[in-house]
């Protein structure tokens, strides 16, 4: 039976890269994976005041979908050196009520996506902290810097061979990583 894991996606443009890669993972991914993209681009920023006993709706089922996941990937740009506030609000969002954290002990995986040489390294770091801290066993290896992503699909927005080789190598590895953790 397949696990089913939830991908986060940083950057909420309808063409994003970010969301390209997320799509060509559910595509390359091992059948022991089922890849579940989680909107998070409706999360109001996290607020204890309107996470009462009736929280917003988006809350509710942000949550929901994530306890149903027996892990998570991250796909992440950068901005401005960090990682994007659209990833930490659905951090803290299901972090919260305190105690109640749907993220601990979900095998997790980050790949920063970035059309700069740098492949969004700053990113992939802060998330990793915010990771630690919510006990999530994180694959450590392959680091996974996706730099120049926009040569990385051609004109008709297929991925090149090249990419989605590295691509392979981190989704097959990070299947591994989940079975063993399992």
């Amino acid at each position: 039976m397949s696990k089913k894991i939830a991908v986060l996606v940083g950057s909420l443009r309808k063409d994003s890269y970010n969301l390209k890669v997320a799509k060509v993972f559910q595509k390359i991914a091992p059948p022991s994976l089922s890849l579940q993209i989680i909107q998070i681009g409706d999360l109001p920023l996290y607020n204890e005041d309107i996470d009462t006993d009736t929280p917003p709706a988006s809350y509710t089922r942000f949550r929901q979908e994530l306890a149903e996941c027996q892990g998570a990937i991250f796909v992440t740009p950068e901005y401005n050196r960090g990682l994007p506030a659209v990833i930490k609000n659905a951090i803290d969002v299901g972090s919260r009520p305190y105690g109640k954290s749907i993220w601990s002990k979900k095998p997790a995986a980050i790949i920063s996506v970035s059309p700069g040489a740098i492949g969004g390294f700053g990113a992939n770091h802060q998330l990793r902290q915010s990771l630690v801290f919510l006990d999530m066993p994180t694959l450590q290896q392959p680091e996974a810097y996706f730099g120049g992503v926009s040569t990385a699909f051609d004109e008709q927005g297929n991925i090149t061979e090249k990419s989605k080789e590295f691509l392979s190598l981190f989704i097959n590895t990070y299947a591994t990583w989940v079975e063993k953790l399992s």
